[in-house]
């Protein structure tokens, strides 16, 4: 699976990840094991994600003087340090479920009016099959 990754990072496309912004995930490894959070980004490039409240790192800044009123001022800095697509897992209901991915047949509309019959990718659970 990395060697696949490093093979599509080389040719220029972000591997596919099954998560998105928004979800809901339950970290399955590391020190924030257990822990539950919402996507607030993702990293195809890395493959990772960053997700509220998990994998907090902490910065120590120093105070910037220069630029007025716009210097920066010290402190310690607690924030969220991407974490990677691996080591979670996409929560549905009470547990956690892998995605996978369904075509519906759906009518689709021209700029004319004329309709037709095209195709839409749906995620799903692997759980329940329901529509994610």
């Amino acid at each position: 699976m990395a060697e696949n990754a490093k093979k599509q990072a080389q040719a220029g496309k972000a591997p596919k990840i099954k998560i998105r912004k928004g979800d809901t995930v339950k970290v399955i490894a590391g020190r924030d094991k257990g822990a539950e959070g919402k996507v607030i980004r993702v990293i195809r490039e890395e493959q990772r994600l960053i997700v509220e409240g998990v994998n907090r790192v902490k910065r120590h800044t120093k105070v910037v003087n220069q630029g007025g009123r716009d210097g920066k001022t010290g402190g310690i800095i607690t924030s969220e340090a991407p974490i990677h697509v691996s080591n979670v897992m996409l929560v549905e209901g009470d547990g956690v479920t892998r995605v996978g991915f369904r075509r519906d047949e759906v009518t689709k509309r021209r700029p004319d009016g004329s309709t037709y019959l095209g195709t839409r990718s749906v995620r799903i659970s692997r759980k329940t099959g329901k529509e994610i």
